[in-house]
């Protein structure tokens, strides 16, 4: 699914506490585990979920209910903007959650850090399949423990879309993009010969920023939980973004319908994005058929990873949970299923964690939007290689703080490396954590 930035008060308040039950019932003194089960599951269960996933779930439920005879799935879509007040004021006064709920990726450590009893441990149902999950994806599904306490549902794997058009017309060979060097200097030859920008992005989320730390394997903090925003990739990382800016080579939009809209006009020549980008391609700018093209990544050095991640979410299964077994059973069927990850993918655009699924041949044929190219493998063999990285349950918290940092540096001008260890500074005292 794709990435959101909201937080609500109710959330962020809920994140900064340890997970104690306030009035409510009392936290379990361990994460419950699933228990053998020699049988059939039965039984109802509910699930919270929204937008095209509840869609998903709800056309996956029918099919569980026909082969699963005595079972009743329950998809509730409680809509994005309520569901984690909703999910968060549950965990806090230990009831009033369903059996089954969605989280997404960058939220879900949060929530195991500051309720670490309060959901499901499925090790037993996933670790069968660790070698065949989205990497990224299993870290932060993994509580401190090394209890596996959410199953991966779909990825957000990035790559670089391109306007084959404008770097044809600027005599470009869109294989020398091997480097972000090599890209900034195109994207300079693109601006002198067309006028157009590198890319469109909101400055103001710090999401670009944030997605090339995670591309180079690093993040606000590290794996022991010390913030190390200000360390040397990081800085990289702003001064290249602060170099593109001072060009002119990006177009700052407000919002995600000034992003779409600066797409339609063709405004950038590329779009470094998630998978899910292809769907709004597709749907909103049917006129550009044929003149995107999709490609991995550049690097900022050799070895690198040549992708990152933005979205995608995870089932997990809330420790009041009434009916455990058949929530696991329900989402092992939806997503530890190819037949099934690949159906969501074809019927909903959700690109699945579940690498088995990446190997069908579905995602090698010709797209007529990318001008014949197979642009779905490209996702598809670059989201085992996605880097994991350590969220916190401070990452909704940090992550203000970066964005407010980024557009200092990238818009105002301040000192990249000045930046980000203020920004640094600033994280560790707010959050009470250590410099790394």
């Amino acid at each position: 699914m794709k990435l959101r930035t909201l937080i609500t008060g109710v959330l962020a308040s809920a994140l900064a506490l340890t997970g104690c039950a306030m009035g409510g019932a009392p936290a379990p003194k361990a994460a419950p585990t699933l228990e053998n089960s020699t049988g059939p599951v039965t039984g109802e269960i509910t699930v919270w979920t929204w937008d095209v996933a509840a869609t998903a779930l709800k056309r996956l439920a029918t099919d569980y209910e026909k082969s699963h005879q005595g079972t009743t799935i329950k998809v509730v879509d409680v809509g994005y903007d309520n569901a984690y007040d909703k999910i968060s004021v549950g965990l806090q006064a230990g009831t009033g959650l369903p059996d089954l709920l969605t989280l997404e990726t960058d939220r879900l450590p949060g929530f195991l850090e500051n309720f670490p009893n309060g959901f499901v441990d499925l090790t037993s149902r996933v670790e069968p399949e660790k070698a065949n999950l989205d990497p990224s994806k299993l870290a932060a599904a993994t509580g401190k423990d090394g209890k596996i306490l959410a199953m991966p549902w779909d990825s957000g794997t990035m790559a670089l879309y391109l306007r084959s058009d404008y770097l044809s017309d600027a005599g470009i060979d869109p294989a020398t993009l091997t480097t972000w060097d090599a890209f900034a200097k195109a994207a300079e030859q693109v601006k002198a010969k067309l006028g157009k920008t590198a890319f469109d992005t909101d400055l103001s989320t710090g999401a670009m920023f944030l997605q090339l730390l995670q591309q180079r394997g690093t993040g606000i903090f590290d794996a022991n939980g010390k913030v190390i925003l200000d360390n040397d990739k990081a800085v990289a990382v702003l001064t290249f973004l602060q170099g593109l800016q001072q060009k002119g080579l990006i177009n700052n939009t407000k919002g995600w319908d000034a992003r779409v809209s600066a797409a339609k006009a063709g405004k950038s020549a590329f779009s470094p994005n998630a998978v899910w980008w292809t769907g709004t391609l597709t749907s909103e700018a049917k006129e550009l058929k044929g003149k995107w093209r999709v490609q991995p990544l550049p690097t900022f050095a050799e070895g690198e990873a040549k992708t990152s991640n933005n979205g995608g979410s995870n089932l997990a299964i809330p420790a009041q949970a009434k009916n455990p077994a058949l929530a696991a059973d329900f989402a092992a069927f939806a997503l530890l299923n190819s037949d099934n990850q690949n159906s969501m993918m074809a019927d909903e655009g959700l690109f699945p964690s579940y690498l088995p699924a990446l190997a069908s041949p579905v995602y090698s044929e010709p797209d007529p939007y990318f001008g014949g190219q197979p642009a779905m493998r490209v996702f598809a063999d670059l989201t085992s290689t996605i880097p994991a990285i350590s969220y916190t349950g401070d990452y909704a918290k940090a992550s203000e703080i970066v964005a407010n940092a980024t557009v200092e540096a990238i818009l105002n001008g301040k000192d990249a490396k000045a930046t980000l260890q203020d920004a640094a500074a600033t994280i560790a005292k707010q959050t009470n954590r250590e410099l790394g």
